[in-house]
């Protein structure tokens, strides 16, 4: 998948080592980065504009986090997706690590 697209916006990478990234991620009203999942590594979020839903499942479970606000760990292999769950555009860091980066489309 295109890691820039119409579903979000990849602002950039503020720190990229070998098995750990931080990348910035913007979503307007409508945009969501959608269901995946990753092999080898955890997401951890942090916000820092608007608001963000991240949506997971094994087991079923939804977090809503405001600018600030940080959630960790969403596992490895664990499928989730990432909505804007405001008005306003959301903006929002996801440090990702540790091991190889890999982005695997799913269904929720």
């Amino acid at each position: 998948m295109d890691e820039s697209s119409e579903l979000y916006e990849r602002v950039g990478h503020h720190a990229e080592r070998p098995g750990f990234r931080i990348s910035e991620i913007r979503l307007s009203p409508t945009q969501h980065v959608p269901w995946h999942h990753h092999s080898n590594i955890e997401d951890t979020f942090y916000v820092l504009g608007g608001r963000i839903r991240i949506t997971l499942h094994l087991p079923d479970e939804a977090i809503e986090l405001g600018v600030g606000e940080s959630w960790a760990p969403v596992r490895r292999r664990r499928p989730h997706l990432v909505t804007n769950a405001g008005a306003d555009p959301a903006s929002f860091l996801v440090l990702q690590g540790m091991g190889d980066y890999d982005f695997v489309p799913g269904t929720g």
